[in-house]
């Protein structure tokens, strides 16, 4: 049987860019299908309001990327913070990419702000700080597309770290079998993330621009976060709420 996986879109592409990309939710869909676990997925966007009716269930829940501040005020991050943390009390496995990853930490009572350190842009490398079974195939460190000016400064009890650097100390996470949350963007694609870059590139300022740019030569890890993702959602465990 597949995996049912919830999608929870928290953005919308820049129009420029909705035409090819159409959003996180169909790039998750495109790097979750080139893996070897068979996965179907619904796509709801948060943002607009859109949420998974009351009785649907899934194996698992994704909050994607977005241009906003997982700390803002708005209205939709505090409707979605409360949706997270009715699912965490209900045993759900919650997964979380940049602004989810963040969300996440700050929901569960953690800390996430604008980084001291600046924008993360471009392909970055990390040291690998814990094994998991479900972290196969293993290796000995990890690269990732990046897009990001936030950070998890302190993670929520129980967290542990499996990826860090220099940049980012806390740039993946999980808790138990029930969290599972990284800062890179493990669904980008090189195209999109040098369409993201030539659209900031004024904002971010020619040397952060051009090092990002550079970095983009080399390959990432993308399918490897997500064959690591099903496999987490798929392992067995105390809160499978399927086994309930």
């Amino acid at each position: 049987m597949s995996l049912r996986v919830c999608i929870l879109e928290t953005d919308v592409l820049r129009p420029e860019l909705v035409a090819r990309y159409q959003g996180y939710g169909r790039m998750f869909e495109q790097l979750f299908s080139r893996q070897p676990i068979a996965a179907e997925f619904c796509v709801y966007n948060v943002m607009n309001g859109d949420y998974p009716p009351e009785n649907e269930r899934f194996d698992a829940y994704l909050v994607t990327g977005s241009k906003a501040d997982s700390f803002g005020s708005d209205p939709w991050i505090q409707t979605l913070k409360a949706y997270l943390l009715k699912l965490y009390a209900r045993g759900e496995k919650l997964l979380g990419v940049c602004f989810g990853h963040q969300l996440l930490a700050l929901t569960l009572g953690g800390k996430a702000e604008r980084a001291d350190k600046g924008w993360g842009v471009g392909i970055h490398r990390y040291r690998l700080a814990a094994h998991a079974p479900w972290m196969d195939p293993e290796v000995a460190e990890l690269t990732l597309l990046i897009s990001h000016q936030d950070q998890v400064t302190a993670l929520p009890e129980g967290a542990t770290v499996i990826a860090s650097s220099d940049f980012c100390p806390n740039a993946a996470y999980h808790i138990g079998d029930q969290v599972l949350c990284f800062q890179g963007h493990p669904e980008f694609v090189h195209d999109y993330s040098r369409a993201l870059l030539d659209a900031r590139q004024q904002h971010l300022g020619d040397e952060v621009y051009e090092k990002a740019v550079a970095s983009l030569a080399t390959d990432h890890q993308g399918d490897l976060v997500g064959e690591w993702m099903l496999r987490f959602i798929a392992q067995p465990g105390k809160t499978d709420s399927s086994a309930a």
